[in-house]
């Protein structure tokens, strides 16, 4: 092959001359700048940089193969030009800092900008998840349910929130003020997003080592409430602060503080300062005191953690931080911090065991049937008497307090209806904290002897009399044999006594003589609504009715034979006072003849003087009423009326286990006198409907029935509890009555 051929043009390496070694050197034209230094002759000589002495150091002989000298000559030495050396000392350091300098701000600007990119991705990534902007909007608040009393006081609040929306100049300036110090001190200035918090909590949160502080504003946590779900995700935050900027763009500071303050939870089912106050307090929020609303303001750090109700101790050393705050802040003297602390607060502990609550429930349950959805804030006024409620009450807890246990009984119910079948009173059980289940409307218990009554007046009806005569005796239908109580047997009896004495065999004989389905007409027609079964043990009060529907039942012997429908709702209003129901109209009319309504009066009158009521007996007025013990002592009643009121009283178990012998004769009719004898007060002495001339005994007792003072002179709240009817609470109004 020719040494200088090629194909195509291209060029071949050369041997050197004569050497017979390819020459790999770099030249110029290998260089990036194509050439644009001129490559030295082959003989021309370097230089070199001197020596110590002064004298030149010797060329190294390169060999065949050998590397290129290192140094400015070198391949980074650059062409022919010598590099000069950088001297070491304060000039050198000064320009290495000034690079660094430099190199740090150029990549923290570069790092910022990414940093900048990808923020604005993130945020627009899950902006993108949002609904479009013309569609948010702030949902409306739940609605409350206000349930007062017939004399407007407020029994209970229901709904999602638990307490009234409150407008922000309703409230003391003091108890936004502990919000705002407590939770977001730059709320007022900054845009709904706090950086200064935000790097704060941070820091506090490395340096502790776990999650000590949060950095979200008040605005922030809005968001979170509106709008939001209480994940822990980078989702949910960023959308809370893109909803937490849309919101003070929107609306002023005011606002978002009005909204936050009505709809922030505070722990036990209280949505909103208001809910709160009347939780823990038992007031509205425009009426706390500043320790109050330190206590309030606390609790949004950890609700159940700083319950007074639960942490009484943790809960004071939480307003205390509190006070310090606002006093750091200028919204109080530090004077006025150490007042409110020394100031002990009174903290509501009967809120969640109240009997109202059992009205308040029944309430809720009966509305829709009478406004539909609830969309606005209502006002529900009741029947309810707060002075006969609180005394019915304290009447059934102090009896199975002292008695329950040696009688074997463990809950009760109490229910006061008027002469209209309006409830006065409605006790659905012992405790509502411990049960919430109201067995004044709801429990169906069998009634017993206190049946009897409609079968005695289906037998008057029939024909028979007072004075009717049968005989108290041993007696079999089929296979059911009856037998009386005490086991003893009076022989011929008229049916007065056979009432008052309440006599199994003569009320089974009646049963049998008019027919069981004349008993239950009878017993519809005054109101029983339950299922009731045709057969002749329905004479002794086997088939179940419930506490409500037989009280109902006879208030016709009380208003003069006329049938009532019972009921507790008497007016709704709106949130702006337009009235949405008003109750009108009555009952199914009369429903008992006047001479057969006489008759059972003065029969019913005995069972109280004579009878197995004598334990109920009034002292100042005449009653008729009506013992009723159910199988195997399991079910203890008391059912009585007057000319005026109408009560019955249950006491049993839930599990339906028989008690230790306890008979409507004891315990209920005790709880009946005292229910009984206080609602009476200041009302004019009235008779029972026909009976015109009936025996009065009035015995004083030896001691007076103690009854605990009213709960707002226990609980030191003005609004709660207004006893204006009994004048002085109950313990003065049976002073008055028995003259103790």
């Amino acid at each position: 092959m020719a040494q200088g051929s090629s194909r195509g043009g291209r060029k071949q390496p050369r041997l050197g001359a004569g050497s017979g070694v390819l020459d790999m050197r770099l030249t110029p034209a290998d260089r990036p700048t194509g050439g644009a230094v001129k490559r030295p002759a082959a003989k021309t000589t370097k230089s070199r940089p001197r020596t110590a002495s002064g004298g030149k150091p010797a060329t190294p002989k390169r060999t065949a193969g050998s590397s290129p000298p290192k140094g400015p000559q070198g391949p980074r030495g650059g062409g022919g030009r010598r590099r000069k050396p950088v001297r070491k000392g304060r000039k050198t350091r000064r320009i290495g800092l000034g690079r660094l300098v430099r190199r740090g701000a150029y990549w923290s600007a570069v790092l910022g900008i990414w940093a900048v990119i990808a923020v604005v991705g993130v945020l627009g990534y899950y902006a993108a998840h949002l609904p479009p902007t013309s569609e948010w909007q702030v949902p409306q608040r739940p609605p409350n349910v206000r349930i007062v009393s017939a004399d407007g006081t407020l029994m209970a609040n229901r709904g999602d929130t638990g307490g009234e929306a409150v407008r922000l100049e309703q409230l003391p300036p003091y108890l936004p003020q502990a919000v705002i110090a407590i939770e977001d001190r730059r709320f007022r200035s900054h845009p709904g997003l706090d950086p200064i918090g935000l790097a704060r909590a941070m820091v506090t949160n490395l340096t502790s080592g776990r999650l000590v502080q949060g950095g979200s504003t008040l605005t922030q946590q809005l968001a979170k409430n509106l709008f939001l779900q209480p994940d822990r995700t980078l989702k949910r935050k960023v959308q809370e602060a893109i909803l937490a900027i849309w919101l003070e763009a929107t609306y002023s500071k005011d606002e978002i503080l009005e909204m936050y303050l009505n709809r922030v939870y505070f722990g036990a089912g209280a949505y909103g300062v208001d809910a709160a106050a009347r939780r823990y307090f038992g007031k509205s929020a425009r009426m706390v005191n500043l320790a109050e609303a330190a206590t309030i303001a606390g609790l949004l750090k950890a609700p159940s953690r700083y319950a007074p109700t639960r942490n009484p101790d943790l809960a004071d050393e939480r307003a205390g931080t509190v006070l310090m705050a606002m006093a750091e802040e200028g919204y109080i003297t530090a004077a006025e911090a150490r007042d409110a602390i020394a100031a002990p607060t009174r903290v509501v502990t009967h809120h969640t065991s109240a009997s109202e609550n059992y009205v308040a429930d029944w309430v809720m349950d009966l509305l829709p049937g009478y406004v539909g959805a609830i969309d606005q804030d209502i006002t529900v006024s009741t029947t309810i008497d707060l002075g006969q409620q609180i005394v019915a009450e304290d009447a059934l807890r102090r009896a199975l307090a002292e008695d329950g246990a040696k009688r074997g009984v463990k809950q009760g119910a109490v229910v006061t209806l008027d002469g209209s079948g309006a409830v006065k009173a409605l006790v659905g059980g012992r405790d509502y904290a411990t049960s919430q289940f109201n067995r004044a409307v709801n429990a169906h218990r069998q009634p017993g002897s206190a049946f009897k009554p409609f079968v005695y007046l289906a037998a008057l009806e029939s024909g028979l009399t007072p004075d009717t005569v049968r005989v108290d005796e041993p007696i079999r239908f089929g296979k059911w044999a009856p037998r009386n109580y005490s086991k003893s047997y009076q022989g011929p009896v008229t049916l007065a006594r056979a009432l008052a004495l309440s006599l199994n065999t003569v009320a089974a004989r009646l049963a049998h003589e008019v027919g069981p389905r004349h008993v239950i007409r009878t017993a519809r027609r005054l109101g029983i609504t339950s299922p009731l079964a045709a057969n002749l043990s329905l004479s002794l009060g086997t088939s179940e009715v419930t506490p409500l529907e037989i009280a109902a039942a006879y208030v016709p012997f009380s208003n003069g034979g006329y049938g009532v429908v019972p009921h507790v709702i008497r007016s709704i209003r709106g949130s702006d006072g337009t009235l949405l129901y008003s109750r009108t109209g009555g009952g199914p009319g009369r429903v008992i003849e006047p001479g057969l309504l006489a008759s059972m009066n003065a029969m019913m009158a005995d069972t109280l003087t004579i009878g197995t009521g004598r334990k109920a007996q009034l002292t100042d007025r005449p009653a008729g009423g009506k013992t009723g013990t159910s199988q195997d002592f399991r079910d203890g009643w008391f059912i009585g009326y007057t000319g005026s009121l109408t009560t019955a009283v249950w006491l049993g178990n839930d599990d339906n286990s028989p008690t230790k012998r306890a008979t409507g004769g004891s315990l209920p009719a005790k709880i009946w006198k005292e229910v009984m004898s206080a609602a009476h007060q200041g009302l004019p002495v009235a008779g029972l409907p026909g009976v015109r001339t009936h025996p009065l005994q009035v015995a004083k007792p030896t001691t007076a029935v103690p009854v605990p003072a009213s709960r707002d002179q226990a609980e030191g709240d003005p609004e709660r509890r207004r006893l204006a009817p009994m004048e002085g609470g109950s313990r003065s109004l049976l002073d008055r009555i028995f003259g103790g």
